[in-house]
């Protein structure tokens, strides 16, 4: 982070923060949108992806349909004067706000807040609805204290916030308890035994500069294909049949914040945003949104994990499906790089591929 001078800041109605030490604020790393463990997240491959991309195909735009965390789009508004952003789930798209919006923002204010969350000590916190549900198992008790604390006191200063400054304060905070999350990358269970150390640490985000036109969308994918148009369409749907707002539940209920019914020994919120990519009609559904969309280019990246051991892992869209669906739309070449994929735990693969399609829409 850059040094700033910090001045009184009221935006609280009859109330100051309390004192803290700016300089530890300044201190922290900031927090890039790379920063997280993701089931198919693409960080690793961005030169290669945009590499082969800055060959194969031109444009001004960018569409991003199933962003993930956002990295590629992130990698894209280096080239692109307009990206579209798109995915189902809440934190992501909260995320693509923090981020990607060229909203302007009162910096000082957003690192007041920063250091306040930073001062305050667990103990002196009551225990709250994060706390009772996901203290013990998903993080230490403190920490889920002070995570629960930290959204509650975010959702009562919603009015006095810009969405910008909202939405990069929340983005931290979804950041901030994942880097210390009691799991493998994932929130379909926890670790039996919780890492007494891992202290949570409110770290503020680093929002992207650009000045560029970016669109933030959050629906079915198949349904924003027939609104929108872009030179280059990128699509990274699931790969199998691990539902990403199953596995990502802890973090959608901290985004939404509405105090949902949890099941099961995962603590798991009520079944929403079903990916119909995860089931056994996705060959359908995937040649539906091909057909459907208006781009120059289309750029779909997949992996080989076709014999995998675990059934979870197997993927849903057959490779000569892919080319079959793709050869429809236009000229299609396929590149392949070895690459070690995120591993949930469970499963083992020998020689994983990452596959690159290219289609040059007739």
């Amino acid at each position: 982070m850059n040094r700033v001078s910090l001045k009184k800041v009221s935006f609280i109605k009859n109330r100051d923060l309390p004192a803290f030490d700016i300089n530890k604020v300044l201190a922290l790393p900031a927090i890039d949108i790379s920063n997280r463990r993701y089931i198919g997240g693409k960080a690793k491959l961005l030169d290669w992806i945009f590499n082969l991309i800055e060959k194969e195909c031109s444009g001004k735009s960018f569409a991003d349909i199933f962003a993930g965390t956002g990295v590629v789009s992130a990698r894209a508004a280096s080239f692109y004067k307009e990206i579209i952003l798109n995915d189902l789930l809440h934190s992501n798209f909260v995320a693509y706000k923090g981020f990607f919006s060229q909203e302007k923002y009162d910096r000082t204010k957003v690192l007041n807040l920063v250091g306040y969350y930073n001062s305050i000590t667990p103990n002196k916190v009551k225990a709250n609805f994060f706390s009772k549900n996901y203290g013990g198992k998903y993080f230490t008790v403190s920490s889920a204290k002070l995570i629960g604390f930290i959204r509650e006191d975010l959702k009562r200063r919603r009015s006095q916030l810009s969405d910008k400054e909202y939405y990069i304060l929340l983005t931290s905070l979804l950041y901030s308890a994942d880097k210390i999350a009691n799991t493998v990358g994932h929130y379909d269970a926890f670790f039996s035994k919780i890492v007494a150390d891992k202290k949570f640490i409110f770290r503020v985000i680093e929002p992207l500069i650009k000045a560029g036109k970016v669109l933030i969308h959050q629906e079915d994918a198949n349904t924003l294909v027939r609104k929108i148009k872009a030179d280059i369409v990128y699509i990274d749907p699931p790969y199998n049949s691990r539902q990403y707002s199953r596995f990502y539940h802890v973090l959608e209920t901290l985004a939404l914040w509405d105090n949902p019914k949890l099941t099961g020994v995962a603590l798991k919120r009520p079944t929403e945003n079903m990916s119909e990519y995860c089931k056994i009609k996705a060959p359908v559904i995937f040649e539906d949104l091909i057909k459907n969309i208006d781009a120059k280019y289309i750029v779909v990246s997949y992996n080989n994990t076709y014999n995998s051991k675990s059934s979870s892992s197997k993927n849903k869209i057959k490779l000569s499906d892919i080319e079959r669906i793709l050869g429809a739309k236009g000229k299609t070449k396929i590149f392949r790089k070895s690459h070690q994929f995120f591993n949930a735990g469970n499963t083992n693969f020998d020689d994983h591929q990452e596959l690159l399609f290219i289609t040059k829409v007739k």
